[in-house]
């Protein structure tokens, strides 16, 4: 994996999301398992926030978003992401179906990235509240104006336990 970490940095906003099993627990072995790639630092993540499922199915949602800064490229960072996932039980059996895991490249640095395999900004973070929530509680000035009016229909809700994850 050594050959794909670049020289420098970058800050990278991912969202981590579950809605089957133990929900938290996952989410803060995502954390963990992050903050172990190399070239990885975690640096801060949300609170977390319980939502129901954006066009689909299943029990509800935990979901944060992890600011994090890595030397991987967007694709390794991608292919390390969904082996965490598959690591958490993720199955994809259909689209959006319920999940043990969920983690999405939202932003990665100032980049536009439109592959196959990979879009960033993430195409429909704007449309979600579980997603604009918790990353304008860790950078306000990366959700748009009224981003966050064109979402408060959905329902979310923050949790009280805002330290949720170890620092």
């Amino acid at each position: 994996m050594q050959a794909s970490l670049a020289d420098a940095p970058t800050l990278v906003w991912i969202g981590l999301g579950a809605n089957l099993g133990e929900r938290d627990a996952a989410l803060r072995q995502a954390v963990q398992a992050i903050a172990a790639l190399p070239g990885t630092q975690v640096l801060r993540v949300s609170s977390l926030y319980r939502s129901a499922p954006v066009d689909a199915g299943g029990p509800d949602y935990l979901n944060a978003v992890a600011e994090i800064a890595t030397r991987h490229d967007a694709h390794a960072l991608l292919a390390a992401l969904q082996a965490i996932e598959h690591g958490a039980g993720r199955e994809r059996p259909y689209r959006n179906a319920p999940r043990t895991l969920d983690l999405d490249i939202l932003l990665y640095g100032e980049q536009c990235i439109t592959t196959l395999a990979l879009t960033v900004p993430h195409p429909r973070m704007h449309e979600r509240a579980f997603v604009l929530q918790p990353l304008a509680e860790l950078v306000p000035g990366r959700v748009p104006p009224g981003a966050l009016h064109a979402v408060a229909a959905q329902a979310i809700t923050r949790c009280q336990d805002s330290g949720w994850v170890d620092g």
